[in-house]
């Protein structure tokens, strides 16, 4: 966990790598939040948001309770959020938020987007973005949500189209929770219950109450039925 000490920012100070410098007009920098499980990408990202002048990166985190501690402590204008760090999931987007209203969430992950971009969107993130984007769109993502607005990829853009015209039902893995949404991936691939409660923080017992009601609202009887259903849908990488 990194956070930039308040007092820095205070007298104009802002983090660059292991140093700091003065920076004129602090406060008019967009403060951005990183959230990451691999070290290599937040150093990636902060070196291309600072490259510009308008971007400061006030606090980093590596899991969910690091995120909870950054976010509660730092004041910032937007997070970058990646939902598979260790014990992240949607329910994370709504936790961040609850802790600070006004923080925007731009959710840039590797998960593909028909798995979790309309689940994330509707418990109030500002923005989804894949980590296959090009680097020169993070920027203008962490712009856009920074000013009030909603960002999404073209691929994001697509499925949100396609529900508004098909104004079917939900496919039923759109019906999951974020946590039970979880369950459901980490149980497609094959994961056991002791494998799942130690990765998502939580306890068996919990592990084996989120498959019931996975398989009770997926209208399935066993975890081989949820697989084939991953498969079939596209929900496994």
């Amino acid at each position: 966990m990194y956070i930039v000490p308040a007092v820095w920012l205070r007298l104009g100070y802002a983090a660059r790598g292991p140093f700091c410098i003065l920076t004129e007009g602090i406060r008019q920098l967009i403060r951005v939040l990183l959230v990451d499980d691999h070290a290599v990408v937040r150093q990636g990202v902060e070196r291309l948001l600072e490259s510009g002048a308008d971007m400061v990166v006030v606090g980093q985190a590596a899991d969910a309770d690091e995120a909870v501690t950054v976010v509660a402590a730092v004041e910032a204008d937007v997070c970058m959020l990646d939902l598979g760090i260790p014990g992240g999931g949607p329910d994370l987007v709504v936790q961040l938020r609850e802790l600070r209203p006004r923080l925007r969430i731009l959710v840039f992950t590797m998960q593909r987007p028909e798995q979790v971009a309309l689940k994330v969107l509707s418990l109030g993130a500002a923005g989804f973005l894949g980590k296959s984007c090009p680097p020169g769109e993070i920027p203008i993502a962490v712009r856009a949500v920074a000013a009030g607005r909603r960002y999404v990829s073209e691929q994001v853009a697509a499925l949100l189209a396609d529900r508004i015209v098909g104004g079917g039902p939900d496919e039923p893995h759109q019906r999951l929770s974020g946590r039970e949404l979880e369950v459901f991936n980490r149980l497609a691939r094959g994961q056991g219950p002791s494998e799942i409660a130690e990765a998502l923080g939580v306890s068996v017992k919990s592990v084996s109450t989120y498959r019931s009601r996975v398989l009770s609202k997926m209208g399935v009887e066993r975890n081989a039925d949820l697989t084939r259903y991953a498969l079939e849908h596209g929900l496994l990488d």
